[in-house]
């Protein structure tokens, strides 16, 4: 196919689906394609979509790799719409091209990187990390080098990173920090490639060796992942409130519930835009180049001044007026400098529309100066807003690992399509009939509820475990059933994976537990398991002495208590048990809380990860 094009042009597809290619996993997914006619204000009908897809996806695995793109690229040439398309996915200035012969693609095939995201990240993570005397022998980092790529090399940045996103998900203590030699650099790294995908990240193509050589484009896809992670993790109703705020005439607090942190941002925006008198933005590219709606927008978020602990902070507006869109831009990015809030982009990344950077500076300035004020009307029943339990998060960081397409904001919303829970059928080895029997979305705005039933039917016939579980039961939300299904294909999965190790032997919670005690006891060690709901486990012991066992060594046992533990001592034992067995290269999704209250679920994927861990021992 791609021998049809010039090399010129197959350079110019190739860095397209790069940007068409949101989540990196060399794979464009209906989704994605249909968020990119979306932004070029291409407004096709859902079955248009769907034909276009159908019609390139030679292989029918419901993905369109690189080559049915090049087809689809071609094609679009002829007609009248190509204009529009390639628009939107055009080259911009900063994008470098460079040789690269990983898994991720076939041998000899260039790789694109940005260099607007390379500048916008490294300042990002010098301000982060200014203070951290960690990462005092590779910051400050010079934003128009490569320094970057190579600073991430010994894996400590990253785990920062990590733990700036989510707060503890990695125990300090368990983090290489001097000496580093290769081995211990690799532990680093697997430390926190593993820690990154149990917060969601989805790195199922990037490896240690990958990060060591600082290959830009992996670099910068697994940065970009853990940043965002952070940015958003604020912008969600149960943790903040006064999002309630943006609610319509009509709307509940379950509908703002169900849109995604990117809705909510958008909607935000117009929130204050509306009330500065200035036009709605329908999204964060080609709306604000003109940099007009982000001077309303920090004329609005800025303090007044009415707040005790709250100086007023007047933001000019003159440069509004300004006939340069570049000069505007950056008398812009003066009045946000102003806020503290001048991160992520450069004027020509406002001026060019770069989606992803304009995304990360509003959610920015959304956790810094929201602006809201939490409604205190009585019609809302802010009953709903539980938050996310562990388990739930869990389960959704699992998903969200793996790829699946779209990202998994709400469990429970999410998954009333079934799509998601398709994309989980094919990891756990079910056959999918993607062509012929799932309806897929955008939906049709009369019978989309019907179209989603339908799916979830069929999910019912497929050769897996639905007792007791109906297709109107997921579509409804029902938390129980739905956590029930997404428990079953998460322990098949992690099943699936020793299965594989054992050459196809079958694997249950027995054969786990014989094979942990049968470890221990050739190691010497003196702890046991007698099952996953054994009290004894709330310790840890049994865990360390098992990647002890596994990686003789490995574990630090000065520094774990052993006797009249409290549960501050269990909670500290399980945090270093969970991150040491992340180091030494086990990708356990469990949290340290499971461990101390022995959730035995949860507990049954640590001794099964750390059992496939054990398997691969040369």
């Amino acid at each position: 196919m791609a021998g049809k094009t010039t090399g010129e042009e197959l350079e110019e597809i190739r860095e397209a689906f790069r940007k068409v290619d949101l989540n990196n996993d060399g794979y464009i997914c209906h989704y994605e394609l249909h968020k990119l006619f979306e932004e070029a204000n291409l407004h096709l009908p859902g079955y248009k979509v769907r034909e276009m897809i159908q019609k390139i996806d030679c292989n029918k695995d419901n993905k369109i790799s690189f080559d049915e793109f090049v087809t689809m690229f071609q094609d679009l040439k002829s007609k009248e719409i190509a204009k529009t398309f390639r628009k939107a996915i055009n080259k911009k200035e900063g994008i470098l091209a460079f040789g690269g012969t990983s898994e991720l693609s076939c041998e000899g095939t260039q790789h694109s990187f940005s260099e607007e995201e390379r500048f916008a990240f490294v300042n990002w993570i010098n301000t982060a990390l200014e203070k951290d005397p960690d990462c005092a022998h590779v910051l400050p980092m010079d934003p128009n080098t490569d320094t970057l790529f190579r600073a991430v090399g010994d894996g400590i940045v990253l785990c920062k990173m990590i733990n700036l996103s989510v707060p503890d998900t990695i125990d300090e203590r368990t983090i290489n920090k001097k000496n580093l030699s290769l081995f211990k650099t690799q532990e680093n790294l697997n430390l926190a490639l593993n820690s990154a995908s149990a917060i969601g990240c989805h790195v199922v193509n990037i490896g240690a060796l990958d990060l060591q050589e600082g290959k830009p484009h992996l670099v910068l896809g697994l940065l970009w992942q853990i940043i965002k992670i952070g940015l958003f993790a604020d912008i969600e109703l149960s943790r903040n409130e006064a999002l309630a705020a943006l609610l319509r005439d009509g709307e509940t607090l379950e509908d703002l519930m169900k849109l995604s942190p990117e809705e909510l941002l958008l909607r935000w925006a117009n929130f204050h835009l509306k009330n500065a008198g200035y036009q709605e933005i329908k999204n964060f590219s080609s709306d604000i180049k003109d940099s007009k709606a982000y001077f309303h927008l920090l004329n609005q978020i800025a303090p007044k001044g009415t707040e005790d602990d709250q100086p007023r902070i007047v933001i000019n507006m003159a440069g509004f007026n300004e006939p340069d869109d570049m000069k505007r831009a950056e008398a812009m990015l003066q009045q946000a400098d102003v806020l503290g809030c001048r991160q992520f982009v450069t004027p020509a990344d406002v001026v060019s529309g770069n989606s992803k950077l304009n995304l990360a500076f509003v959610a920015n300035l959304f956790n810094k100066y929201p602006a809201l004020i939490k409604p205190e009307s009585e019609d809302i029943d802010w009953g709903l807003l539980e938050g996310e339990t562990r388990e739930e998060r869990t389960f959704r960081n699992w998903m969200n690992s793996l790829g699946v397409c779209p990202t998994v904001n709400h469990l429970y919303d999410d998954l009333c399509d079934a799509m998601v829970i398709f994309q989980l059928y094919e990891k756990i080895k079910v056959c999918v009939d993607w062509n012929n029997k799932v309806n897929k979305p955008p939906y049709p705005k009369l019978g989309a509820n019907m179209k989603k039933l339908e799916n979830l039917e069929l999910g019912k016939s497929a050769k897996f475990s639905l007792v007791g579980i109906g297709g109107q039961d997921l579509n409804d939300g029902n938390a129980t059933l739905t956590l029930a299904l997404v428990w079953q294909l998460m322990r098949r999965y992690t099943l699936n994976v020793l299965e594989d190790l054992g050459d196809g032997q079958k694997v249950n919670d027995d054969i786990i537990v014989k094979w942990v005690n049968k470890t221990l006891l050739e190691a010497g060690k003196k702890t046991k398991i007698s099952s996953f709901k054994d009290r004894e486990i709330s310790s840890s012991l049994a865990v360390v002495d098992l990647i002890d066992a596994i990686q003789p060594g490995s574990i630090s046992y000065d520094v774990l208590k052993t006797s009249s533990l409290s549960e501050d001592d269990k909670l500290e034992n399980a945090k270093y048990a969970i991150s040491m067995a992340r180091k030494i290269g086990a990708r356990v999704y469990a949290l340290p809380e499971d461990l101390v209250e022995v959730k035995h679920k949860m507990v049954m994927t640590v001794f099964a990860c750390l059992m496939g861990r054990g398997m691969k021992r040369v």
